[in-house]
């Protein structure tokens, strides 16, 4: 009796241990404008958070900015209460980033889509080009008109990749297609305007444009929805955007942040963590192009063979997609 009580109190004290230990360990999220139910950027790395959380029992705290001056405050706030590892979601924060975690280097920090060179920073990269290039190919063969168009949101060399990219699948498939390029704004604001965003494919569409790709954050909830309304397909990106508009969505360009914000946590749970530069692209599984019962229709079996041996010699090399920010230019 006394060791089936030994027993008990043994685990008892494991058990303990074990809330004590997930207690201590206290992620954290600053997002980008534009809200973490964005439906796009945000919300995929809310859903990686929510898949942590799930698998662990881990809770995490998260905080949506509404202007600039606040992701600074919200980082600090986090590292001031022993938050770690906290995700900085987008390039904007990266002043911030380098700021607080020069100020906590005992924290662990990520950010998204930008370089910060600290030792306790892990910065998470993606090769959009090569998912862009993907979704570009599969505009073109779903195209009637030759005509396709591109939205993107803030002018900065990240979305000019995406955009490049874009332009290279488009003309992998038809050369002698014509693209159309728009972009919203050159400030954060250009991350939720659903409004211009419908206007900017509306008048693309006007010229010809018969699918629009947008990367956009939440302006891009109006392209898509500008695009099922005059009959036309869009393209949706970062989430899996098919199912906005069943059967108006050709396709959705997946960037991965949501595996990318659990496998943070998890690794940093782990003691696996590291600092330092990844960068994900088709090889790595951090971009893809989404097939699902939304968009299964629009998609012919040629066209899917097609793009999956576009991937595969991306991958191996054989099929080299210019990176727009190497430079600050598009070869095509």
């Amino acid at each position: 009796m006394r060791f089936r009580t030994l027993g008990l109190a043994l685990a008892g004290l494991a058990a303990s241990a074990a809330a004590a230990l997930a207690q201590d360990f206290k992620p954290a999220i600053v997002y980008d404008l534009g809200g973490k139910f964005d439906k796009s950027f945000n919300e995929g790395v809310y859903d990686g958070a929510e898949k942590f959380k799930a698998e662990t029992g881990v809770a995490y705290r998260d905080f949506e900015p509404q202007n600039d001056a606040q992701r600074e405050q919200a980082l600090r706030r986090f590292a001031r209460d022993g938050y770690s590892p906290i995700v900085a979601v987008g390039f904007s924060q990266a002043s911030a980033v380098e700021k607080v975690a020069g100020e906590f280097p005992d924290l662990k920090f990520a950010i998204i889509d930008m370089v910060v060179e600290r030792p306790n920073v892990q910065s998470i990269l993606f090769k959009e080009q090569e998912g862009s290039f993907l979704v570009g190919m599969l505009a073109a063969m779903a195209s009637k008109t030759g005509k396709v168009g591109f939205v993107g949101g803030m002018d900065v060399p990240l979305i000019r990749a995406f955009a490049c990219g874009y332009v290279q699948g488009v003309k992998h498939a038809n050369p002698q297609a014509e693209i159309f390029q728009n972009m919203t704004g050159t400030t954060g604001a250009a991350w939720n305007d659903p409004v211009k965003g419908g206007e900017l494919a509306k008048s693309q569409i006007d010229r010809g444009a018969d699918v629009v790709y947008h990367a956009a954050g939440g302006t891009g909830i109006g392209v898509l929805r500008a695009a099922a309304d005059a009959g036309k397909l869009g393209i949706g990106v970062d989430s899996n955007q098919n199912g906005l508009h069943p059967g108006k969505v050709l396709t959705s360009m997946l960037k991965r942040v949501d595996t990318a914000t659990y496998k943070t946590f998890m690794d940093a749970k782990d003691g696996k963590w590291q600092s330092g530069v990844v960068n994900l692209g088709l090889a790595e599984e951090g971009v893809a192009w989404a097939l699902d019962d939304n968009n299964r229709s629009l998609i012919t079996p040629e066209m899917k063979e097609v793009v999956d041996k576009a991937a595969e010699e991306i991958k191996a090399g054989t099929i080299k997609v210019h990176d727009y920010r190497s430079d600050n230019k598009c070869p095509v």
